[in-house]
């Protein structure tokens, strides 16, 4: 019987799990949206700071609703890339304490890789191999997954990543923050087709996504080539819904057009969704549709494990079975990574 303790901080939401035998028996999440929330998206300074007020509180209540102590911990996993250089810093710090103080084995976990083995944590079948595809506030990335140890990257964003695409929309929008769960809402009481905004890359033979254009398609529907971008404007209602739902509905068909090429690419007949943007109602009836139409397997995590949190570094199990276990001298790897 292995128990380990997984810490997240990698962006905006301090995270603590138990887990025990791959089961996460708990999963805390102090959430940091009402921080960011004036400024329409993370920021880092923010970020990092609420982390060393929330970190050691979010491990102890982990503990306390999981009924374990810590000497009972046998490993500790920490979420080390990709991510914001001071959220990862505060997590990297304290699981090396913790680490060598009970001195038990450390254990470095891929965060993308983490939310791809979400959907691992609902399913008593293995979801291996399988297509992974990560869509969140910071990346958007197609993965080749033979086993917990084993993913190959087949693409990702080369500008800006869907989740931050739908926050900056729904800025422009003045829908607010987060932006997907209000441009998801907002979408409802709109025509998808009201606007024809670009798909980039969408029938290049490649599996690299690009939002950036989107972005600028969206403020150049509302304030044209030559207006200000600070110039400020009134939008109707059907305006804001049939934008919304427009954008809405281009992400989404790039999204679901790359999930099916990566499959066709690799032959593997499951995909597994994972990130806060797999939330998205539209997205997931569209790849629904497209899984059943072409015969795959489609798992998507329960919300919960959508969004960040430390329960998804079960997937640390692997690692320690295969002894891929590290030293303090670990530290993290932030950024926007390709491997």
């Amino acid at each position: 019987m292995v128990t380990l303790l997984a810490i997240e901080s990698s962006c905006d939401e301090t995270a603590a799990s138990v887990i025990r035998n791959g089961a996460p028996l708990s999963n805390i999440v102090a959430s940091q949206t009402e921080l960011h929330r004036q400024y329409g998206g993370v920021v880092p300074e923010i970020a990092s700071r609420s982390h060393v007020l929330q970190i050691l509180p979010v491990i102890d209540e982990a503990l306390r609703q999981s009924n374990t102590e810590l000497k009972q911990i046998d490993a500790i996993a920490i979420m080390t890339t990709p991510g914001l250089s001071g959220s990862l810093a505060i997590g990297l710090t304290a699981g090396k304490t913790l680490a060598m103080t009970l001195d038990c084995p450390l254990i470095s976990v891929h965060h993308l890789h983490a939310h791809i083995y979400a959907n691992q944590l609902t399913t008593q079948e293995n979801i291996f191999p399988c297509v992974g595809a990560v869509v969140s506030g910071g990346h958007t990335s197609l993965y080749n997954c033979l086993s917990p140890l084993d993913f190959h990257l087949l693409g990702s964003t080369i500008d800006d990543a869907a989740g931050e695409a739908f926050d900056k929309v729904a800025q422009l929008l003045n829908l607010g923050f987060p932006g997907g769960p209000a441009i998801d809402q907002a979408s409802r009481a709109g025509d998808p087709k009201a606007y024809r905004f670009p798909r980039a890359l969408l029938h290049k033979k490649h599996l690299d996504f690009s939002f950036s254009g989107l972005k600028t398609a969206v403020l150049y529907s509302l304030k044209g080539q030559e207006s200000s971008r600070d110039r400020p404007f009134l939008l109707s209602d059907e305006t804001v819904s049939n934008i919304a739902a427009s954008f809405q509905e281009a992400v989404v068909d790039v999204i679901v057009s790359k999930c099916q090429q990566a499959l066709q690419h690799t032959h593997h007949r499951i995909l597994c969704i994972g990130g806060g943007v797999a939330a998205n109602r539209r997205l997931r009836e569209q790849l629904t549709e497209m899984a059943d139409h072409e015969g795959i397997r489609l798992f998507i995590p329960p919300m919960s494990l959508c969004t960040d949190n430390a329960a998804m570094a079960a997937i640390a199990e692997a690692r320690l079975e295969a002894d891929l276990t590290e030293d303090l001298h670990l530290d993290i790897v932030p950024g926007l990574i390709r491997p």
